[in-house]
């Protein structure tokens, strides 16, 4: 009986959108209401969307890759097949980011942990604070997280910099909010808008626009919307101001007494940026060249050929996971430099001090995963044939149809990335070469990178990222990180259609 109404209600176009409708409904509902870990409302929504979506194919080498563009379903033999393969697809999914960024995330916080107990994170806040003044200290960490999430994905950066905020909290006595939301809020901005992201590179390559165009209209724009994301912190500190809590095993006791520490009991400055900057310079080196080499310079031996012994050297460095690894041994070098000769050296173990951000990324890890398995499955439901379909008949202003099917599709299944790529692929097969457009296309682009900020929540990696490592609580965050993003994705969107509109650069 269940199979003949689901049946009959399938055979409505917007069937999908249904489906996506419901187990959003089900994911808020588990999590908010009910209070269940993210991990399994998110891998049960995923079961229920194969369930609601019709026939599944089976997943085999050829089409492994749906999750990221989705084929055709085929027909199944029989009536229950399709149970087995939604729970298939759905661990599919979570294996395929789970695996892709695992190893990151618990490098990163090795990486952090080590930073805070050596006290290399008070040695860069020291350092910082005496070339911008503590006044400037949002500054300080807002820099930070703009450039630092241009070549590096959001979630190391903040894996990276948390630490930095934590202290200078201590240090401040207070304001702890204020400096997560400047950090956090610059770095989604400029993760979403400028090259050599993976999504603004994919947007640029869908939409046929030159790199070098693309990288300085998206720094352009981040530029005024990063001073806005200061003038937000502020609001949110003045109006909610969350305690710091412990995390991770570092407790503010311990954070009081680095604090308390002289500058020659700290790590060298060199050594304490070390952490942080060889994980960025050896990824982004790589992706500088390869723009490079895309404008037309000459590298030379640089030049980004695999046949090139220096290239694949460079290319092996600088793979996300290598860099992190070189970065965690540094971190951990360095903790262990500071604990030797110590009166703590006899308890000291290092298996137990890295035992508590283990933990902390394996629950982000299976997160994360989890969300992966939903947005896949959300996806496989045919949601972006739909939107498309959709798109054709609305005459509206493509600005706007750029920024809202990015952002629907974000607010579904969560990934920023996915929603860029997703919402290029739509918008390419619209606007063709952008030939017709009254405005240069650049501005699709730059719609389509605010529409994939908007409303960051549970299935979003990135909100549970802030969230763990931040020690805020789901409704602190909805309240503040969620709002932060969707307001920057507004303006953004506002940007774009005044600028389409008075510089259209035709």
């Amino acid at each position: 009986m269940i199979n003949t109404i689901l049946a009959s209600v399938a055979d409505f176009d917007s069937f999908p959108v249904l489906v996506l409708f419901l187990s959003v409904v089900w994911v808020v509902v588990l999590i908010a209401r009910f209070k269940l870990h993210p991990f399994l409302a998110m891998m049960s929504g995923a079961i229920i969307v194969g369930l609601l979506s019709g026939p599944l194919p089976d997943p085999s080498i050829e089409n492994k890759g749906l999750f990221h563009s989705r084929v055709d379903l085929q027909e199944t033999d029989t009536p229950y097949a399709n149970w087995t393969l939604a729970v298939k697809w759905s661990l599919l999914g979570f294996g395929n980011i789970a695996g892709g960024i695992g190893i990151i995330i618990a490098l990163a916080a090795i990486v952090g942990t080590c930073m805070m107990k050596s006290g290399a994170a008070e040695r860069i806040v020291r350092h910082l604070l005496s070339v911008f003044g503590e006044k400037r200290a949002g500054l300080v960490l807002l820099l930070s997280g703009f450039l630092l999430s241009i070549p590096v994905f959001f979630d190391t950066v903040f894996f990276l910099l948390i630490p930095l905020a934590r202290a200078m909290a201590i240090r401040s006595g207070g304001k702890y909010l204020f400096f997560v939301i400047a950090m956090a809020g610059a770095g989604a901005i400029t993760h979403s808008m400028v090259p050599p992201t993976p999504g603004p590179l994919m947007i640029a390559d869908f939409l046929k626009i030159e790199l070098g165009y693309a990288l300085m209209a998206g720094l352009l724009v981040s530029i005024p919307l990063a001073c806005l994301v200061l003038w937000v912190g502020a609001v949110f500190e003045k109006k909610y101001s969350f305690p710091m809590r412990e995390i991770g095993g570092i407790s503010n006791e311990e954070l009081e007494s680095t604090l308390a520490k002289k500058l020659n009991e700290l790590p060298p400055l060199f050594l304490s940026y070390l952490p942080i900057l060889l994980p960025v310079v050896l990824i982004s080196f790589v992706s500088c060249l390869k723009v490079l080499e895309v404008q037309g310079f000459d590298l030379g031996r640089f030049s980004p050929l695999q046949e090139n012994p220096t290239f694949r050297v460079l290319s092996f460095l600088g793979e996300p996971n290598i860099a992190m690894s070189l970065a965690a041994l540094v971190s951990v070098f360095l903790l262990i430099r500071q604990m030797k000769g110590s009166e703590i050296q006899a308890s000291f173990s290092l298996n137990k001090t890295l035992e508590a951000p283990l933990i902390t990324a394996g629950s982000i890890i299976l997160i994360t995963g989890a969300g992966g398995a939903y947005g896949g499955m959300i996806r496989l439901s045919g949601v972006g044939e739909v939107i498309a379909q959709y798109a054709t008949q609305m005459s509206v202003s493509f600005v706007i149809l750029a920024w809202g099917i990015t952002a629907f599709i974000r607010i579904a299944q969560g990934s920023a990335t996915v929603a860029m790529i997703t919402g290029a692929g739509l918008m390419a097969s619209i606007i063709n070469n952008g030939g017709n457009l009254p405005y240069h296309p650049v501005y699709i682009f730059l719609a389509i990178g605010f529409g994939s900020i908007t409303l960051s929540w549970m299935n979003d990696s990135g909100f549970w990222v802030v969230q763990k490592l931040s020690g805020f609580t789901e409704h602190e965050m909805l309240r503040t990180w969620s709002l932060l993003l969707t307001i920057i994705s507004v303006a953004g969107l506002v940007i774009s259609l005044v600028g389409s509109n008075i510089l259209p650069l035709r």
